[in-house]
């Protein structure tokens, strides 16, 4: 059946922005008719695949129609915004770009760097980093005060010279001895996430890092207590350059005060900063190494279709682990099973769509944060790339990306695997490595 839509359904779209033919600010409407991109169009009718290809010629007419959609107007009623303040910067750097800090912020400037080929981050305008947040931040993720009875840091599950992730356990146990529900989730490049944990049901990671201090499953603790205890904790004695958490909060928002909001204020600054862009896949991007015949077979196949009809035998790998990132913002059922035990999604939505669908992780370091799925059920990651060309199970919700091969998943030969888990393994920060890392973390 072809697509139904209202009556000439617009999308209108405000700027502030300044015309060619003088120099004061004009608000401009910018409007948008979808009917016009669509028209009538059935795919079964118009075309074979539901991929574009070079010459296809539904790519070429959505084009135009595009183009076609869009049409400016005035806004009428509109009063101008004031322009004014200082501008965010952004520096090239040997290795990416450096983003300054808004202005008017209290202490350092945190220089954020990321790889030049990294899409720019959307960084918290009301929440700026400094190296002196930044410091709290990793201070408290540290600090085993955020648990109850002193027995758990952030830290413990989430090791910075263990992947981020707990290493090697499917499930990390809290405080009182009891396991968790889900795989602890790796940190790397966090600032490209707008959703958080498994099933995104944290919209900030100020927010998410309140959580697990909270859940009865992991640190077992109240906020209230946490604040009391960081007020009335005392610099280590023995350390003649410790200071007091009060020195430490006031050095990042400018007075004493420790409150829980500050406490994951400071904490989404520290994680805002765990990043991750050195890798041989990176290093080939930039012209400094190359890919061996085995990595570099295994790179076509993460991005290449699969669809044999028009001789394509790739592992479709790309359109959920996309781009620099190797991630998207998405929520997708890989097949793990066909009545999910675990609903995912659905649980913070209740859209029956999301049953059994997660967030969609990061495959940058992937080699050092075995083990794999949300409920960490393989162990290797030759395992759980097998389990995308041989172990996928059908169900109602099942990602359409998946859905499209012959049951099982792609069937690809065993070379074929083997060259895909090389490529991965490309993926991996050598710094980041547990020998590396721990020594980079250990005092001078």
């Amino acid at each position: 059946m072809p697509p139904r839509y209202p009556d000439k359904p617009v999308c209108s779209y405000l700027w502030d922005t300044t015309l060619g033919v003088h120099s004061e600010h004009a608000a401009v409407r910018l409007n948008f008719d979808l009917a016009t991109v669509f028209g009538e169009l059935t795919l079964d009718r118009d075309t074979s695949s539901t991929h574009s290809r070079e010459g296809d010629e539904l790519a070429d007419w959505l084009r135009g129609n595009v183009e076609r959609a869009f049409s400016p107007s005035r806004a009428g009623g509109l009063q101008p915004s004031s322009v004014g303040g200082s501008t965010p910067k952004t520096a090239t750097a040997s290795r990416g770009h450096e983003v300054a800090a808004p202005a008017k912020i209290i202490g350092t400037p945190y220089r954020f760097t990321y790889a030049a080929h990294f899409p720019k981050p959307a960084l918290p305008l009301d929440n700026p980093l400094t190296e002196e947040g930044v410091a709290l931040g990793r201070r408290l993720f540290n600090d085993p005060l955020l648990s109850k009875g002193e027995k758990q840091s952030c830290a413990s599950c989430h090791q910075m010279d263990g992947g981020t992730v707990d290493a090697g356990k499917a499930f990390s146990l809290g405080v009182d001895g009891l396991p968790g529900k889900r795989n602890a989730m790796p940190l790397y490049n966090l600032a490209w996430k707008s959703e958080f944990f498994w099933d995104g049901r944290a919209k900030s990671l100020r927010q998410q890092a309140l959580m697990p201090i909270q859940d009865e499953l992991e640190m077992h603790e109240t906020l209230p207590n946490v604040v009391a205890k960081l007020k009335s904790a005392r610099a280590a004695a023995a350390d003649a350059k410790a200071i007091s958490y009060a020195t430490s909060f006031t050095r990042a928002f400018g007075t004493p005060d420790i409150t829980a909001e500050r406490v994951g204020l400071a904490l989404e600054q520290f994680l805002l900063t765990v990043t991750s862009f050195d890798s041989k896949f990176d290093r080939v991007m930039r012209g400094e190494a190359q890919f061996t015949t085995e990595e570099q077979r295994g790179f076509e196949l993460f991005h290449t279709e699969h669809d044999p009809r028009r001789g394509q035998f790739g592992a479709d790998c790309f359109h959920c682990h996309g781009g620099p990132l190797f991630q998207n913002v998405a929520f997708a059922n890989n097949g793990l099973e066909r009545e999910p035990k675990d609903l995912g999604r659905y649980l913070v939505t209740g859209r029956d769509g999301d049953k059994g669908k997660f967030s969609v992780p990061s495959l940058r370091n992937v080699e050092l944060t075995a083990p794999y799925m949300h409920d960490g059920r393989h162990r290797s990651l030759e395992e759980a790339v097998f389990h995308y060309v041989r172990g996928v199970k059908r169900s109602e919700t099942l990602d359409p990306n998946l859905a499209k091969h012959r049951p099982g998943g792609m069937h690809l030969p065993p070379p074929d695997l083997h060259a895909l888990v090389a490529f991965l393994k490309t993926l991996t920060d050598e710094s980041l490595r547990p020998a590396a890392r721990s020594a980079a973390l250990a005092p001078p």
